[in-house]
């Protein structure tokens, strides 16, 4: 399954942000294979971030990451430069957005 997320970075933490993604730790990206997360690619549009995520399942991805140790000391890191996760309609919230639209269905 592929799932978007939108995210937005503080004011003034946009090359903070950049640099702390040139590699997440190793030890989330095992996390992440693990749990079924395959691959995840973040756009950037100002201080709007979107990400692209494929996975085997969002949800109980997300419940795995709870508990995790690598994933906690990754959000306590790169927490200090995101303001806010938003769901489709806007509100704060990791929901995935709204998938309006997709070629390959269309075309499949």
């Amino acid at each position: 399954m592929r799932i978007a997320l939108h995210s937005e970075i503080r004011d003034g933490a946009i090359d903070d942000y950049r640099s702390a993604h040139v590699r997440i730790p190793d030890a989330l990206a095992a996390t992440f294979a693990r749990i079924g997360i395959r691959d995840w690619t973040i756009w950037r549009s100002g201080h709007r971030l979107f990400h692209l995520v494929d996975c085997e399942d969002w949800d109980a991805a997300v419940a795995a990451l709870q508990d995790d140790p690598a994933d906690h000391a990754w959000q306590a890191d790169i927490g200090r430069f995101v303001e806010v996760f938003r769901d489709a309609d806007g509100n704060e919230g990791t929901a995935p957005l709204e998938e309006v639209w997709d070629l390959r269905t269309q075309v499949s």
